[in-house]
């Protein structure tokens, strides 16, 4: 259920009818506009009196949601939500770029990339320390050592860190990382979802291969229910009968996402094509849909790299493709992070 208030108003009278609201055991979710305030009710709403709200002089209509995920819903929170991540923002009418290696091999490999990734203008640098893989005999990462040289890189370069959890266990580890991010495999993992809506770090959800939108709406709720507001979506393609690309990048969740909730939507076209050559027609396709912002993977030797080679750009590739991101960007109006 959501409360739209007038716009004149008294603040005294809104706290107190939040209070009222509070002591039915429903948590508030307020959002102020620029023409309106809303509050989103959040509980079993079925024992609130519709009535007895609008006859509240301060009360300008009530609506209930069908939809069963509330805080993540762009009725509750009609404006966009804009993420300040170490000064870079995300969201709205800013763009940015993640990128890195997909696994963490060394310190060479990460001082290269993350220097060369920064020069090419990318605002965040992405690289896996735990490794997530289909076989149990591939590699698996480096786990905390490679946390270690994440963070050195990001000493080096100042260029703000995003890597992948596994487990609800690890977040003491993962005090200093900037960005978490929870991956396709993990996207349902509620334990997991809940204790990263206890914390205040950004957290870079990915949708599952075969998961529906709805479902990724639901599992952000999850986070966004804990009390963390900092959720950035990342559609990085679906699992279909087609065999010719790794996966089917669904252009259209960025339209279905930003309709349905105010939160950050990011594009991963590395894990989508598989196939480096995909990259950058697939990158002008997440800009033209309004994506606020592209995961890249790149290596210094993609020939020789531990995991995902095949779809990672060598470091001039990446320069070119960005070169190309921000004429796009620029062309938009946007205004490019980094």
């Amino acid at each position: 259920m959501i409360v739209i208030l007038k716009s004149n108003a008294d603040e005294r009278l809104v706290q107190s009818l939040i209070r009222e609201f509070e002591a039915q055991d429903l948590k508030i979710h307020f959002s102020q506009g620029v023409n309106s305030t809303i509050l989103g009710l959040v509980g079993d709403t079925a024992h609130v009196d519709e009535e007895k709200v609008l006859a509240n002089d301060i009360v300008e209509d009530v609506r209930r949601i069908s939809e069963p995920y509330k805080a993540a819903n762009r009725r509750f929170h009609p404006m966009d939500t804009v993420i300040d991540i170490c000064g870079r923002k995300v969201g709205a009418g800013y763009f940015s770029v993640i990128a890195g290696p997909c696994s963490v091999e060394t310190q060479p490999q990460m001082e290269t990339v993350a220097a060369s990734v920064k020069e090419s203008g990318a605002a965040f640098l992405r690289g896996g320390a735990f490794k997530p893989r289909t076989s149990p005999y591939s590699f698996q990462g480096l786990e905390n050592e490679g946390l270690r040289l994440l963070l050195a890189a990001k000493k080096a370069t100042g260029l703000p860190i995003v890597t992948e959890i596994m487990s609800e266990s690890q977040l003491d580890d993962f005090a200093d990382v900037d960005v978490i991010q929870v991956g396709a495999r993990n996207m349902q993992n509620f334990r997991l979802l809940k204790a990263l809506g206890r914390c205040d770090k950004p957290i870079l959800l990915k949708r599952g291969l075969a998961n529906t939108i709805e479902e990724l709406l639901m599992s952000a709720e999850y986070i966004l229910a804990g009390g963390n507001s900092k959720v950035i979506f990342c559609e990085r393609g679906i699992r279909t009968f087609e065999t010719c690309i790794r996966n089917n990048l669904d252009i259209s969740a960025i339209p279905v996402l930003k309709k349905q909730s105010h939160l950050p939507v990011i594009i991963d076209p590395s894990h989508a094509a598989g196939n480096t050559w995909m990259i950058e027609p697939l990158s002008r396709a997440a800009i033209a849909a309004g994506a606020d912002g592209l995961m890249i993977e790149v290596h210094n030797n993609p020939k020789a790299a531990l995991c995902d080679g095949a779809q990672s750009l060598d470091l001039p590739q990446f320069a070119a493709v960005m070169a190309d991101i921000r004429k796009r960007v620029a062309f938009e109006g946007r205004e490019l992070q980094g």
